[in-house]
């Protein structure tokens, strides 16, 4: 190799230098040294190699390169000349580094995803996006007490927040006293993209692009190291290494130079807190894996070195006792501009990215949670199968429910060894917090409450929860959260419809009834809507059959009835007297309906209702699809109000062009083209008014068609200016045989 050919010449070198005594004292040392079980070399080949040259290549044809430089490393020791030894050495640290690095891009730049094809891997680079990361010190004091507000503790990580944060080429930046930190603690939950940052980290260093002060960056993947040998750091050294012959002697030697990555520190389940006279200073010496570690980050072991270390929150607690001027970096996810470049970075072309992320823009629930990179890679996967089989979203079945389920289904494969009785009953305990929870209002839960309820399980708890230590309860424990209010929303739904003996009776504070929840949410208690809007879609036929298989809880159709009722009898907009229209004036309803996905039951519930009334809203891609579903199952449809609205629109048939049309209250001129729930409530109503929605006369065209198209249509209010052309265009529409239309204003 390139590197290994570097060291030999400088061997060669050295062997010119000497003068003629000293050439024939290294051949007769020389005859004498075996290296391991390989013989000496014979005299009658030592004798023919009369030059230095000739003696290289014959110590490299029965020794091969590496073994050869180590011998005559060990001769010039034996010859005193220990200035020839240090330059071979030298040498052969400088193409090791070299090797190393090779190897660590080897390692690390390539991934394979688990949706790829056979033989097809992912960089890091082309995947990796930035992530929101935060430095914090951390606080050694006890009994404080801090307050974070709901809306301040799961604000969405936005652009804002963004800006004040650091990137990960910072982190071992000196701060203003010119002290630059030797052990980061990064701290992320579950999904949240430690591991592929860290996987960033070691391809950039060995690329010379990043922490260019470390001569070398070894990685320990927690996951992986046995936990009951007994090693020492030079074990842990030599497993990063795969090469025979590792300096690590001279690694050593300079430990300012040297980095130790420990990822997915909450995998090792042992204890952090190892007493001091077991530690050892001796990086040779075989210890418990907790006491070299430990070792290493109380510094007794090459305090000179640096650490960064991965964990999930949960850790921390018992890892801040054993660390030394540590400092705290907090990855808090994708930041709304992350989220988007994510999703340009995940599809292979623009026009699939921006149909995608506009699409999951406009459904609130499903954005925020894309914040963690896990859920933005769920939520890519289900989209991309859906453009392949579709191309538009506008007619996809995928529902926020659906899109939490399997997220909540990758996160529970990464602890598949858990015995399935203890991951429901955890579970089911998990969902009585979050439904406790909503009910007072409450995002924060003490240490205390956490033991009480059987969740002090790290290796669990850790996959949904926070553990806030810089934030102290009021007994002096540590705080918990939801990773996202939305997620405590999705298990406090999952509470209500867990079946009755998994369920362990009633929650901590509130009673299970799911008509108190439906009724509270429809009159008093609007907040508690995605709770519900998840509660339907947890109920779906196929929902029920997932929940079982794939993550092993099971969940009961029994309240599909009382849920039905609650749609039935939902505030309802009345008509003047005579009319008897029954009004749908909330978008709620739609979005419940089409969580819950079953036509029969969509019929049934909208079968008292005959019109949908909508006032100066806003409509997302996801809530045309959701009305627009609706619609389609709506029988007694006869009448529809869109005044003052606007929609969200994409023209689907510019795929190359991936043109977007914006958002305003003009957008009704680009939505008739577009727009599914225009096209779907023409067949259905009888009575459409589109008062104030921005028409103009270049949407009369595909109005006229709409005409001609729909016979039932019998009375449309525009009230708008269309001007004469644009009258014109309708007129055409109105002269079709085909068009009944009876009142036109």
């Amino acid at each position: 190799m390139a590197g290994e050919n570097h060291a030999i010449d400088v061997l060669l070198e050295a062997l010119q230098s000497l003068e003629p005594e000293d050439f024939l004292q290294f051949k007769e040392k020389l005859s004498h040294t075996s290296y391991k079980e390989r013989w000496n070399i014979p005299k009658n080949s030592l004798e023919k190699a009369s030059h230095a040259c000739a003696l290289v290549n014959c110590m490299k044809e029965h020794y091969g390169e590496d073994i050869a430089m180590e011998t005559g490393t060990d001769v010039f020791e034996e010859m005193n000349r220990r200035d020839l030894a240090d330059k071979i050495q030298d040498e052969k640290v400088k193409d090791y580094k070299q090797k190393y690095r090779a190897h660590v891009i080897r390692e690390f730049l390539q991934y394979k995803d688990v949706n790829a094809c056979l033989g097809d891997n992912l960089t890091a680079r082309s995947r990796y996006t930035n992530l929101t990361i935060i430095m914090k010190p951390q606080t050694k004091r006890k009994g404080e007490q801090e307050t974070v507000s709901v809306s301040q503790k799961h604000t969405d990580t936005g652009d804002e927040q963004a800006n004040t944060a650091v990137t990960v080429a910072q982190l071992f930046q000196p701060d203003e006293e010119g002290k630059a930190p030797h052990t980061i603690v990064l701290v992320g939950a579950a999904g949240m993209g430690k591991t592929m940052t860290v996987r960033k980290i070691m391809v950039e260093w060995a690329e010379g692009v990043l922490y260019t002060q470390f001569d070398y960056v070894f990685y320990l993947n927690c996951k992986e190291i046995s936990p009951t040998k007994e090693v020492s750091v030079v074990d842990l050294i030599s497993n990063c290494c795969p090469h025979r012959r590792t300096p690590i002697i001279k690694i050593l030697d300079s430990p300012k130079k040297v980095l130790f990555v420990i990822d997915g520190l909450d995998y090792l389940r042992f204890s952090l807190l190892q007493p001091e006279d077991d530690l050892s200073s001796d990086p040779r010496e075989k210890k418990p894996l907790e006491t070299t570690l430990m070792s290493l980050f109380k510094k007794i072991i090459l305090p000179e070195s640096s650490l960064m270390i991965t964990t999930r929150p949960t850790a921390l607690q018992n890892l801040g006792q054993c660390l030394e001027n540590e400092c705290y970096a907090e990855i808090l996810g994708f930041s709304a501009g992350a989220r988007d470049e994510y999703f340009h970075r995940f599809f292979d072309t623009d026009y699939k990215a921006d149909t995608a992320f506009r699409f999951v823009k406009g459904n609130k629930a499903v954005f925020a949670m894309c914040l963690v990179p896990i859920m933005s890679w769920t939520v890519c996967t289900m989209l991309e199968q859906e453009l392949y089989k579709k191309k538009n979203l506008m007619v996809s079945s995928k529902t926020t429910t659906g899109m939490y389920m399997f997220y909540l289904s990758r996160l529970l494969k990464c602890r598949a060894g858990e015995g399935k009785e203890d991951l429901q009953q955890f579970l089911c305990k998990l969902c009585c917090l979050a439904a406790d929870g909503l009910w007072m209002h409450k995002v924060l839960f003490e240490e205390k409450e956490i033991k009480e309820r059987g969740l002090d399980q790290p290796e669990l708890l850790s996959l949904f929860l926070n553990e806030n230590v810089l934030k102290k309860g009021t007994d002096h424990g540590n705080v918990y959260s939801f990773i996202h209010l939305h997620l405590q929303e999705f298990f406090a739904a999952m509470f209500y419809i867990l079946e009755d003996e998994e369920a362990g009776g009633d929650s901590g504070t509130y009673v299970k009834d799911i008509k108190v929840l439906l009724e509270n949410c429809r009159t008093c208690r609007k907040d508690l809507m995605l709770t519900v809007t998840f509660l339907f879609g947890l109920v779906n036929g196929k929902a029920i059959e997932y929940m079982k298989q794939r993550i092993g809880c099971r969940l009961s159709s029994k309240f599909k009835e009382a849920m039905l009722r609650s749609i039935q009898t939902w505030p309802k907009g009345t008509s003047p007297p005579g009319e008897g229209t029954m009004k749908i004036k909330d978008l709620a309803v739609f979005h419940c309906l089409f969580e819950i996905y079953e036509e029969d039951f969509v019929q049934r519930a909208l079968n008292c209702f005959t019109a949908i009334d909508f006032h100066d809203m806003k409509l997302t891609h996801y809530d045309q699809m959701a009305l627009s579903f609706c619609i389609k199952h709506w029988n007694g449809l006869d009448s529809v109000t869109f005044r003052g609205c606007s929609f969200e629109h994409q023209d689907y048939e510019e795929e190359h062009s991936g043109k977007i049309c914006p958002v305003g209250k003009g957008d009704m001129a680009h939505s008739m083209k577009g727009c599914d729930v225009m096209s779907s409530s023409f067949p259905s109503a009888l009575f459409h008014r589109l008062q104030w929605c921005g028409l103009t006369e270049d949407c009369c065209e595909d109005l006229a068609r709409l005409l001609a198209m729909h016979p039932s249509l019998d009375q449309l209010e525009l009230g708008d200016k269309l001007g004469d052309n644009g009258v014109r265009l309708l007129c055409k529409g109105l002269q079709q045989p085909t068009c009944q239309l009876r009142v036109l204003r």
